[in-house]
């Protein structure tokens, strides 16, 4: 079995540590959030009412959407995830670390990506020395990058060239080309953080959109290039993008589809949002 999911024929995705916990939390609404805060803060460090960008939950039990992994591209071409400044803050008479900083008129911050168990990756933690770059994981679904990428490879622009014309058979081509990876996860066998990247020429027009979305989108993107965290929030599996024939079924070909229980996402479709994140272990 590989170590990001369940392989393809096995018809699942794998969950993660957490689900119980982290599916009841999801559930619950921004009314109740400072009587969950208060209980969990204790336990660790961050955590409650979080803001967040995400790519929309459009169909499905998912309570809400995905959150954005803003991203660059450095000089040689390779596309990295941005991880939010670090800086010490006073908290209950503490002084810890946080990662946030203002991107596209919100704050981006770690505790973004602190739910389904991901609280606990070494990767979410502010202080932690990791690889910013997206690296294929070892058995991605598209052809193409098990064609072009072993494990561990960085993603590269030029892997994505071809996206205003690709396709997979799988709903429509030209809508964007998409590759598995993780991030901020080397050297970790628990706890990695996997993530959809994708090209398209939608970003473009979300950017010239303008609005709060277009000031989002050409703050988190570059060279019409997206990515998210690819957990469902619904019970914690890892999705597809165009990359599961089924999708057809529930009009997700061209989406983002939860084989489990049948959640969909418009990845391109940003949301803002709140959830009650988890807090860091100690």
């Amino acid at each position: 079995m590989s170590e990001d999911k369940y392989p393809s024929e096995s018809g699942r995705r794998r969950f993660v540590k957490g689900v119980v916990g982290s599916a009841a939390l999801a559930s619950v609404g921004v009314g109740g959030a400072a009587t969950i805060d208060y209980a969990t803060q204790p336990q660790g460090e961050g955590g409650g009412i979080t803001p967040f960008v995400g790519i929309e939950r459009t169909a499905g039990p998912a309570p809400r959407g995905m959150p954005f992994v803003p991203v660059e591209i450095d000089d040689e071409g390779y596309i990295m995830g941005v991880w939010p400044d670090v800086e010490e803050v006073e908290e209950g008479g503490l002084t810890i670390e946080v990662a946030r900083m203002e991107l596209g008129g919100q704050t981006y911050a770690g505790d973004w990506f602190q739910y389904c168990g991901r609280q606990n990756a070494p990767g979410v933690r502010p202080d932690e020395d990791q690889d910013n770059y997206f690296r294929s994981i070892s058995s991605p679904d598209y052809e193409w990058q098990q064609d072009e990428m072993d494990e561990g490879d960085r993603l590269h622009i030029d892997h994505l060239d071809d996206y205003e014309t690709w396709g997979n058979e799988i709903g429509a081509d030209g809508i964007g080309k998409g590759a598995e990876c993780r991030w901020r996860s080397e050297d970790v066998d628990d706890g990695r953080l996997p993530v959809t990247v994708i090209r398209s020429t939608k970003v473009q027009e979300l950017i010239d959109q303008g609005g709060q979305v277009g000031e989002w989108m050409e703050a988190a993107t570059e060279e019409s290039v997206m990515a998210f965290l690819n957990v469902c929030t619904h019970f914690c599996c890892i999705p597809g993008y165009k990359s599961l024939g089924e999708a057809v079924q529930f009009d997700a070909a061209d989406g983002v589809y939860c084989q489990c229980h049948q959640s969909v996402y418009d990845p391109f479709s940003p949301t803002f949002d709140t959830f009650i994140s988890l807090p860091r272990p100690n």
